[in-house]
């Protein structure tokens, strides 16, 4: 949602801080995959997706009850497919198969 703002040009300065703690998550991604690809027993692709399901539909919950309305260019069906495209590109930066095949819906969240 506060990619939405910026895209808006609102809230500049949320935004920008957004930005940052964006970056800083996504090197704490990479790191840990990179980590994960050094293991010797990796999980099986089934307990993976399993929890990646189990992951993707508590942030199914919690963006139903976040979003209630829709926005103008968003809604709670797109964050849904966004939370599984995701949820597909964590699971390939592991190794592991896709399991939703879902596409970005937001061109301002790549």
């Amino acid at each position: 949602a506060i990619y939405w703002l910026k895209k808006r040009g609102l809230m500049p300065g949320l935004t920008f801080s957004n930005e940052l703690i964006s970056r800083d998550e996504g090197l704490h991604a990479e790191f840990a995959c990179l980590v994960y690809g050094m293991l010797q027993n990796k999980l099986p692709d089934d307990v993976a997706h399993s929890i990646v399901r189990g992951a993707v539909a508590a942030e199914r919950t919690f963006i139903c009850d976040a979003l209630p309305c829709d926005l103008i260019g968003m809604n709670s069906e797109l964050m849904t497919r966004y939370i599984e495209f995701v949820a597909d590109r964590l699971l390939s930066a592991l190794g592991h198969p896709k399991l939703f095949g879902a596409s970005n819906p937001f061109d301002w969240m790549e």
